[in-house]
C-alpha cells in the first residue's frame, strides 16, 4: 500500500508520460493484462488511457487494471488511469520512504 506522500511523488513523475495503453470497446482482457504486467516490469510507472467507446465505468476498469496486474493504482484522472509496480529486475524509481 503506498502512503499519499508515496502517490504524490508518483503523480509528479508520471505528469510527463503518455499512455501506452487504451482500454476500448472490448474492455480489460487477459491478454492486455499480460502487456500490461510486462511494460510495468520494464517501466513501473505507466499510463493508460481509457477511450470514450469504453462501456465500462471508468472506476472500475482502473481497479480491474490494478488488480489483474497487481499494480498499485496511483491515479484515475479525467479518462486517465495511472499503475506503478516496482520491478523486480529494472528498478529506477525511488519512492519515498514512510514517515
Amino acid at each position: 500500500m503506498l502512503t499519499g506522500k508515496q502517490k504524490r511523488f508518483l503523480r509528479s513523475q508520471a505528469h510527463h508520460l503518455s499512455p501506452i495503453f487504451q482500454v476500448g470497446k472490448g474492455g480489460v482482457n487477459e491478454h492486455m493484462l499480460k502487456q500490461i504486467q510486462e511494460a510495468l516490469e520494464v517501466r513501473e510507472l505507466i499510463k493508460i488511457s481509457i477511450l470514450q467507446n469504453c462501456e465500462d465505468d471508468k472506476q472500475e476498469v482502473a481497479e480491474q487494471l490494478a488488480k489483474g496486474t497487481k499494480a498499485e493504482l496511483v491515479q484515475l484522472i479525467g479518462l486517465t488511469v495511472v499503475l506503478y509496480k516496482a520491478s523486480k529486475n529494472n528498478k529506477k524509481i525511488e519512492l519515498p520512504t514512510r514517515g
